[in-house]
Formats: structure tokens, C-alpha cells, sequence
């Protein structure tokens, strides 16, 4: 889970911005503050892992605010600049900011932003995956996770060693953030590339190693197969009948 902290005064800039994070399951915007003092003390009791910053207004030293919270905090936020002016891009850059988001934002920047975190996150951590309900948090390592199987609004991992684990969210909001070894093959089935030991173009389906699952595919999703069977055959000996 990737928690978002925002420090803007701007109630239209804060409802853009969480309206998009809603699209992202893993980020969870923690809170929002237009008072120095209250952002300052939320960053150092929460360390959030992201941090919007509106550098125009709140603080009237911004880059000294960062410079000083990065003397108290080991594990400083990823900061991403928002600003009606490009004026200040030399000190957001020099300064180690992530992003920059000029006013009026609009959703399709945000959203690059927020696919450009992921890409981040995913090389530093694509090895787990984070299931939250309420308070509960449940951590998953992508390289044990056979499938995953849609069911209704619902997804079900089907684990290595028999495990099920059931997770509130749709199938496509899992495809979003996984790493590149799953494929989506059916409307109802993203499978790891890395645990199939068969593809049967007769049958439509990918089996499992080690098991007797077969997980069908679709027309739809052929693409998604031929990518697989390339990059499993790619250092393979072809035997001929």
C-alpha cells in the first residue's frame, strides 16, 4: 500500500487528485492540510510515502520545508510539485521532487503521474502485492501466485501450495499493477507466465506445473498467448516428429 499525503488549499486541486487515486487501489490518500504546522506534524507521524505539494501557497519557503523535513525523517516522501507557473521547475528539480504538476491540473496528467509512481513502485517492490479490507492488511509474493480467476466483483488467487485467497476488487484492477510476467488470457483469468507448463491451442487452455489445472484462454486474449509461448520457447529445443 502506497499512502499519499496532499498539502494544497485548493478543494477543487485535492477532490482531482483523489478522484484519480480512487482508480488505484494500491494508494491510499491518508489526509490533506492548507496549515503548515498540521502538514508538518502529519509527514512526521504518518511518513507518507507520497506527498502532492502545492508550492505556490501553504508554506512561504517550500524547498526549505523539504530540505528541513529531510533532516527529521529517514524515510522522506516522494514529493511531487504542483504550481500555476513553471518558474520553479529548476528548484523542483534541484531539490529531488518526483513530478510536476502544472495548474489547473487535469485528470489525464494526474493519471501519468500516478501510472509513472507505479512503474517506481513495481521495480522496488514488484514482488509482493498488498490485499487491504478495513484494517487488515495481507501481503502476497507475485512469485507464488499461480492465477488469479474473477468472480463477479470479487477476485480469487490461486496460490503455489493450494492456497485460495479471496480479495474485494475486480480482476482488471489487479492487471493494473501486477508485474510483467502475468498475462490476461480470458475475461476471467490472469495467469502467471512463469508456473505454465503447457499451451494447447486445441483445447484453448494453459496448464499449471507441478498440477492438473488447466486455465482456458480466449480468441480475444490470443495476443496475450502468443507473447507467452514466445518468451517460453525462446530458449527452448523444438523437437519434430
Amino acid at each position: 500500500m502506497c499512502n499519499v499525503f496532499i498539502i494544497d488549499d485548493d478543494l477543487n486541486t485535492v477532490q482531482s487528485i483523489t478522484d484519480v487515486l480512487n482508480d488505484y487501489p494500491e494508494f491510499d490518500c491518508i489526509g490533506t492540510s492548507s496549515k503548515p504546522v498540521n502538514a508538518t506534524n502529519i509527514i512526521l507521524k504518518e511518513t507518507p510515502d507520497v506527498v502532492f505539494f502545492n508550492i505556490d501557497t501553504v508554506f512561504k519557503n517550500p524547498f526549505e520545508f523539504v530540505q528541513e523535513l529531510n533532516l527529521f525523517n529517514n524515510n522522506s516522501p516522494i514529493f511531487i510539485a504542483i504550481s500555476s507557473s513553471k518558474k520553479e521547475i529548476y528548484n523542483v528539480i534541484k531539490n529531488g521532487f518526483f513530478d510536476f504538476l502544472l495548474n489547473p491540473l487535469s485528470e489525464v496528467e494526474i493519471r501519468k503521474t500516478i501510472i509513472k509512481l507505479q512503474k517506481k513502485r513495481q521495480r522496488q517492490f514488484g514482488k509482493n502485492i498488498c490485499l487491504k479490507s478495513y484494517k487488515d492488511y495481507q501481503y502476497l509474493k507475485t512469485d507464488e501466485i499461480l492465477y488469479l480467476k474473477a468472480d463477479n466483483n470479487t477476485t480469487d488467487f490461486h496460490m503455489d501450495g493450494g492456497t485460495v485467497i479471496n480479495a474485494y476488487k475486480t480482476l482488471k484492477t489487479f492487471e493494473e499493477i501486477l508485474p510483467n510476467n502475468f498475462y490476461r488470457i480470458h475475461k476471467s483469468y490472469i495467469i502467471n507466465k512463469n508456473f505454465i507448463s503447457r499451451i494447447q491451442y486445441g483445447k484453448s487452455t494453459c496448464t499449471i506445473s507441478k498440477t492438473n489445472i488447466e486455465v482456458p484462454f480466449t480468441k480475444t486474449y490470443i495476443s496475450a498467448i502468443e507473447k507467452i509461448n514466445k518468451s517460453l520457447t525462446a530458449y527452448s529445443y523444438i523437437s519434430v516428429k
